[in-house]
């Protein structure tokens, strides 16, 4: 009789045994579900954007890493726009406001030289406007790791309110681009279209460090 009353014991506690056991397992797993998670979050705080390139030249930012790799179409189009953006102003988009948008995508170095060169020597009272005509722009050459250099050829058309039909001063250009680890162009609380069109080109993460005159043989 004592033997079976044991064996029954044995038999009662089994069952216990197994579902506590069952029930170490489930919060272990929890547990390792949870530090996987916070893990993770972790990852994603630490680890910077990275770039990607679309097939039409357009650039956005993704998860999880950097290169100093652009896609030709990318560099060509960063510098069509953000020169463009520069160089186009008028009474409504006075050249003042159009330069401190722009600027952020220039390099600090070469903001001084370019800010004296494509100020406006026409009285704006007068109603100048400027446009900046592309006619084309070449494939960019490698320098080095991160740096290219493009030909653009351009024309700025100047209107006034006695010359309503323009005067086209010729642009051609040497411009020199290299990538940088962050989004170049920031954007206030209350944005405006220029903000918003510099936010957009400063996703490629590239910024202008040199210009030079088309025969410059010596542009570095």
């Amino acid at each position: 009789m004592q033997i079976l009353k044991s064996e029954n014991k044995k038999s009662s506690i089994l069952p216990l045994f197994a579902v506590a056991t069952f029930g170490l397992h489930l919060l272990t797993l929890l547990v390792l579900f949870f530090h996987w998670s916070m893990l993770q979050q972790l990852q994603r705080r630490l680890t910077p954007q990275s770039l990607v390139q679309l097939a039409d030249g357009r650039a956005i930012t993704v998860d999880p890493k950097l290169n100093l790799e652009r896609d030709p179409q990318t560099i060509r189009r960063f510098v069509g726009e953000t020169m463009t953006l520069m160089l186009t102003w008028s009474q409504q988009q006075q050249p003042k406001t159009v330069w401190e948008v722009s600027s952020e995508l220039i390099a600090n170095e070469l903001q001084p030289k370019l800010e004296s060169e494509i100020s406006p020597t026409e009285n704006l009272s007068r109603g100048t406007e400027n446009v900046l005509v592309i006619q084309s722009i070449s494939p960019p050459t490698k320098i080095e790791d991160g740096k290219w250099k493009v030909e653009m050829f351009a024309n700025k058309i100047i209107f006034t309110n006695s010359d309503r039909l323009g005067k086209s001063v010729s642009f051609n250009k040497q411009i020199l681009v290299r990538a940088i680890d962050e989004q170049a162009a920031s954007l206030p609380n209350s944005p405006l279209p220029l903000n918003l069109a510099a936010y957009r080109l400063g996703e490629a993460r590239l910024k202008i460090y040199n210009i030079c005159e088309i025969q410059d043989k010596k542009c570095s």
